[in-house]
């Protein structure tokens, strides 16, 4: 029987941080992901934010701390991650967002980060051809920006392997063992893996990991489209990202073309991601009518991914307090690559009894049950 000191369970962002954190600790680390490649889920197919724009200052702090290692993913990773800060801005259209985003930039100006509640007159220096009319102001924060979701996680799991790490493809978990009040392996369809620590990194699929283990998850799967046009004319000079708060319809530049996406509020929990070109007329609708340009647009690639979200919209860390040697880094309802640099330090920090740079006890998993949480307003 093989063995590994942790077993972590997914290789998207979050998993290949956390093997390269624990290999850089010199644990011997195993990472099982079932898909043929790294980044397959959610990791890559996301659109590439990062943001410090929180209402929950936890998760601010993990923005933070997040991007400052992202600034330096070049130097200690040796990997280019196509890092552009060109900001992030929220238009706002409604009195009661308003209120919560000069809340939420009080929470952010507090711990050092440079968020700016703008009035409308004066988004239009930040980008142009935009429809103003009905907007109220802009949170803007010029040191957001959006990065390579693909670069993140291969540059973590290419250090990883030369620290000594195991990462394993094409490899599913299908049963957690115990015995007693611990875990001692984990099974794939071929072999059993002796071990006392596992990391469920599952993302979408963190609850049926967690009922191996006997532990519920309160992660639930949702469908997220995002569309790539062609060039055209009027195409954003920069990379800033534009959130259309209200509608959440939300754009940035690629390439010679847009990025753009936004949530279906009607849409049902699923695992499905597949393209639903229905869906795009509703989208280009809502884009169309705050970016008049996109009307001249056609549409290039598109592909659609799951978010992990929980009932609070915040991320469950840590380990599971009714089994231990069970470790949680999932449910970041949208967020995770942008976390997922400082996450996989802090997660190999708690399974090594340090002290965490960060407190996260804020989001351990017993907060549902304590009536603890404090939900993530800011949210797309």
């Amino acid at each position: 029987m093989r063995s590994a000191d942790v077993v972590v369970i997914g290789g998207g962002v979050m998993g290949c941080s956390i093997a390269y954190h624990l290999a850089k600790q010199k644990v011997q680390v195993l990472l099982l992901e079932r898909e043929p490649r790294l980044a397959s889920g959610s990791t890559g197919r996301c659109s590439g934010g990062i943001r410090h724009q929180f209402s929950n200052p936890l998760n601010v702090q993990l923005s933070i701390a997040s991007i400052l290692k992202m600034k330096a993913f070049a130097d200690e990773l040796d990997c280019e991650i196509d890092l552009h800060q060109d900001g992030y801005l929220f238009l706002i259209t409604k009195e009661e967002s308003l209120r919560d985003f000069r809340e939420s930039a009080a929470v952010q100006n507090a711990l050092g980060v440079p968020t700016e509640i703008l009035p409308a007159a004066a988004l239009a220096g930040l980008v142009s051809h935009v429809n103003l009319e009905d907007v109220l102001a802009g949170s803007y924060c010029r040191e957001d920006g959006v990065a390579d979701p693909h670069g993140v996680t291969l540059g973590y799991a290419r250090k990883a392997r030369q620290l000594g790490a195991q990462i394993e493809l094409q490899t599913e978990v299908v049963e957690i063992r115990k015995e007693g009040s611990g875990i001692t392996a984990v099974c794939t369809p071929t072999e059993q893996i002796a071990t006392s620590m596992v990391v469920n990194a599952a993302g979408p699929w963190s609850a049926a990991i967690g009922e191996m283990a006997g532990v519920q998850v309160p992660v639930r799967p949702y469908r997220r489209h995002v569309f790539i046009t062609h060039g055209f004319p009027e195409v954003p000079q920069n990379r800033l990202m534009v959130i259309d708060f209200d509608t959440s319809f939300y754009f940035h530049r690629e390439g010679e073309g847009v990025l753009m996406g936004m949530g279906d509020p009607d849409e049902p929990s699923s695992f499905r991601d597949a393209v639903d070109w229905e869906f795009l007329d509703r989208v280009t609708d809502v884009g169309v009518r705050r970016y008049p340009p996109l009307a001249k647009a056609s549409i290039r690639r598109a592909w659609a991914g799951l978010y992990e979200v929980t009932p609070d919209a915040n991320p469950i860390l840590g380990e599971a307090p009714q089994l231990p040697g069970f470790f949680l880094a999932t449910g970041f309802s949208g967020h995770g690559f942008m976390h997922g640099p400082v996450v996989g330090e802090l997660l190999a920090d708690t399974i090594l009894r340090r002290q965490p740079q960060i407190d996260i006890s804020g989001f351990s998993l017993d907060r549902f049950t304590r009536s603890m949480t404090r939900p993530e307003t800011n949210t797309v």
